[in-house]
């Protein structure tokens, strides 16, 4: 992860006559590169040893780090870094508020599974779970030691079936025994083009090659007789169109973490959606232009700390229009605090994708939230919403890392937690399916305990070795 710059070369002035020119400064100059960000968001301390020091180099503020100096050529002047510097110094807070409710236990709504641990040598460091949605076969992939690997699981027994490059991060099944899987190549925030995708058949323990040399691949998508594919990077990334002999880049920007395609604008051709979770974060709008290309639209935009993770589309007001369920919660990068504004947001489709980012129609409030699926888990008609949370307070309320969110009526939601699942793992990855083949939908959690503890002086309070579980649905 990108790590803390401890000191910058500038003598901070505080006068609150200054305040009017800082702001139109920082909006000026960091709103070049990503949506203007507020001082109420962070409290003074990150902004001051953290965040800012870390933004320094890009406006050619001198930094040193590891007694190596950085700086951009053609920045901007030490007295207008200075009037930036006052003024999130003189209006952000002291402190966040980001306490979430504790909730009670519930053991009616999913049954807990834990598998057979046969490797108690490693730390769980799943970063793939999967159900095949036309076998109900269970698979994840994870990292131990210097070997990556896929495993199916029968009877919650993990049975290897490919040694990996790289770790899998993603499965889009296909058909039946045939999936589409994205090894990332590296989990660490660098800039290397490891990235694989192949086409896997699992019985048969084969793979074939569809594209190579990515960076950071996250996802990847059939798209007619093509793939998309989302290299996430690090400074350097893209959106790509790839198929086994040639690769197009759709945009050329890092951060794009997750994606869905459909016919968005009903003309006959498939479109995209993208979230991006890197500067300037946001979804776009990649319509098909019939001629090979994309025209892209930004449809709703974040602020770069809300650390954006994931998103899902479904008609949540059952109106016959797509809406955006999101979720906000990466903490992993330099400002490392509980967030208010961390958790998952219902932003209602108003017609032709046109969304109200200032006023989304719901928000729960979940720190570190890292995941959200909706579906209709009850089988009452409506849509619920199953949630993970990385970074979820571990200290003061651990059992919000998974929190199922039951629709009540139009945008009412009934928290919920899982009795016996609070002390089993650490969800990093999540999905949706009908393992037991019975009918509703189950889930499966992917547990990752191997550091990325934001809290000073909390060491973990669950298995860290149970790299899954499944969770049965009871509600049939």
């Amino acid at each position: 992860m990108v790590r803390y710059i401890p000191f910058v070369f500038l003598v901070i002035i505080c006068s609150c006559k200054s305040r009017p020119k800082g702001e139109a400064l920082a909006t000026k100059y960091c709103s070049s590169c990503h949506m203007a960000v507020s001082p109420a968001l962070l409290d003074k301390e990150t902004w001051l040893k953290h965040v800012l020091p870390a933004m320094a180099p890009n406006l050619g503020i001198g930094v040193w780090d590891d007694d190596k100096y950085y700086a951009q050529k053609g920045g901007i002047s030490i007295h207008e870094w200075n009037e930036i510097v006052s003024y999130y110094r003189e209006l952000a807070p002291d402190s966040l508020k980001a306490g979430s409710a504790s909730l009670k236990e519930d053991a009616s709504i999913f049954a807990v599974h834990t598998p057979v641990i046969t490797d108690t040598i490693y730390r769980a460091s799943t970063t793939l779970v999967s159900i095949d949605p036309f076998t109900g076969g269970v698979y994840s992939s994870a990292e131990n030691g210097k070997t990556a690997s896929l495993f199916k699981w029968d009877s919650l027994k993990a049975e290897k079936i490919i040694d990996l490059q790289s770790t899998g991060v993603d499965i889009n099944w296909v058909r039946a025994d045939t999936g589409i899987l994205t090894c990332i190549g590296n989990l660490r925030a660098v800039d290397q083009l490891a990235g694989v995708i192949w086409r896997i058949t699992p019985s048969l323990k084969e793979v074939h090659t569809i594209a190579m040399g990515l960076p950071r691949p996250v996802q990847t998508l059939p798209f007619g007789k093509d793939y998309v594919t989302l290299g996430f990077g690090h400074k350097f990334g893209g959106l790509y169109l790839v198929n086994e002999e040639n690769r197009k880049t759709i945009r050329d920007v890092p951060g794009a973490i997750h994606a869905e395609t459909g016919d968005f604008n009903n003309d006959g051709y498939p479109d995209l959606m993208v979230l991006y979770a890197y500067d300037d974060e946001g979804i776009w709008l990649f319509l098909n232009d019939k001629k090979g290309g994309f025209t892209s639209e930004n449809i709703l935009r974040f602020p770069p700390v809300y650390g954006s993770t994931s998103f899902q589309l479904a008609d949540i007001n059952k109106d016959g229009k797509p809406d955006i369920i999101y979720t906000a919660g990466d903490n992993g990068d330099y400002s490392m605090i509980l967030k208010p504004y961390h958790g998952v947001y219902v932003f209602l489709n108003k017609g032709n994708f046109k969304f109200d980012v200032d006023k989304p129609d719901f928000f729960y409030h979940i720190n570190g939230c890292t995941k959200v699926i909706a579906a209709d888990f009850d089988q009452d008609g409506d849509m619920d919403l199953a949630t993970i949370a990385f970074f979820a307070d571990l200290k003061n309320n651990p059992s919000e890392k998974f929190v199922y969110l039951e629709q009540k009526k139009s945008l009412v939601f009934e928290p919920h937690v899982v009795t016996g699942l609070v002390d089993q793992g650490r969800w990093i990855c999540m999905a949706a399916g009908d393992y037991d083949k019975d009918g509703d939908i189950d889930l499966v959690l992917g547990s990752y305990s191997r550091g990325f503890i934001i809290q000073d002086g909390y060491e973990p309070a669950w298995n860290i070795h149970t790299p899954l579980v499944l969770l049965e649905n009871k509600k049939k």
